[in-house]
């Protein structure tokens, strides 16, 4: 049986919770948030990898996200309910988000 895809508002809430700094995020790619100029930065937070896009500095979008348990979200798939993950984000959420990829 295929197990069903991620949901945005639960890719939000594990975003929302790096912000609030319940949850840690780390890098889990070969480039740094700060070093990735436009671009998509791969992080992994408590065994989630996502892949979010990096727009001249600012937090733009997640392409992807993969959950521990390997069911996947992606920005396509979101796109046609008119959601992504980060435009949920209050603007504070997103600004702490932003401040933590870039001490990443």
């Amino acid at each position: 049986m295929p197990q069903s895809a991620l949901d945005a508002r639960e890719v939000y809430q594990l975003l929302k919770d790096v912000a609030l700094g319940v949850r840690q995020m780390s890098n889990a790619g070969e480039t740094s948030w700060n070093d990735l100029y436009c671009g998509n930065a791969l992080v992994s937070i408590d065994g989630w990898k996502l892949s979010i896009y990096n727009d001249c500095g600012e937090l733009d979008y997640c392409e992807e996200c993969v959950s521990p348990d390997g069911r996947i979200g992606t920005f396509e798939a979101w796109s046609k309910f008119g959601i992504d993950p980060v435009e949920l984000l209050s603007q504070w959420e997103r600004g702490q988000l932003e401040a933590k990829l870039q001490e990443l």
